[in-house]
């Protein structure tokens, strides 16, 4: 039975948080808002959790999931950053970007790119995500949340509770999230890539 919270964007509910994070460390799956559109997540390690959120979307292996961090101070174990991609990371987070950037050891093999070897991460600019992560002490291993044959974002509560009950173990509905993705800057070729344009303004960057 999927758990329906309402949740307050600008002073959320610590005990609904807390109820989120226990459910993410006993192998669940939760929808939670972020500063561009929700998203659907789960504990970084739970190789089950990941398979149950790639049948939902009805992705493969290949499926590409992101990273979502608090802040910065974990990106040196996760990824690979030169000094001018950490000054535009800081420029810009937290904030609707997600970043594709080289992947160190401590990444397990299945949550990196097959190929390339890449991560992406995320710090969002949202303080329900915030304080997600916060309680839940790591980053969340997560995606953008779309459903198989729908070209449209999930936004509107009706469509959450419909769609996804039974189907994911906690829904956190802090409204509208708004309708544009996170935009996607891959920095592993020495310069900022825009692979997405999206939320997150990219005017000045030299690309």
């Amino acid at each position: 039975m999927t758990i329906y919270a309402k949740i307050h964007i600008e002073n959320p509910q610590s005990r609904l948080v807390k109820q989120a994070v226990e459910i993410i460390h006993g192998g669940g799956v939760v929808v939670y808002p972020t500063d561009s559109l929700c998203a659907i997540g789960c504990h970084m390690g739970d190789k089950a959790a990941m398979d149950r959120i790639r049948q939902l979307k009805n992705a493969d292996k290949q499926h590409n999931f992101t990273l979502i961090c608090r802040d910065l101070s974990d990106i040196a174990t996760y990824a690979k950053v030169d000094n001018w991609a950490y000054r535009l990371l800081k420029s810009l987070t937290p904030g609707p970007y997600t970043f594709i950037l080289k992947a160190t050891r401590e990444v397990p093999k299945r949550l990196q790119h097959p190929k390339r070897k890449t991560i992406g991460l995320r710090v969002p600019a949202h303080p329900v995500s915030q304080l997600l992560l916060e309680t839940l002490g790591e980053p969340l291993m997560s995606c953008t949340l779309t459903l198989p044959d729908s070209e449209l974002f999930l936004t509107d509560e009706d469509d959450l509770r419909d769609l996804l009950s039974n189907r994911v173990d906690m829904i956190m509905d802090g409204g509208y999230c708004g309708h544009e993705p996170s935009t996607v800057i891959d920095l592993t070729e020495g310069y900022p890539q825009v692979i997405r344009a999206g939320k997150g303004d990219v005017s000045s960057l030299d690309y």
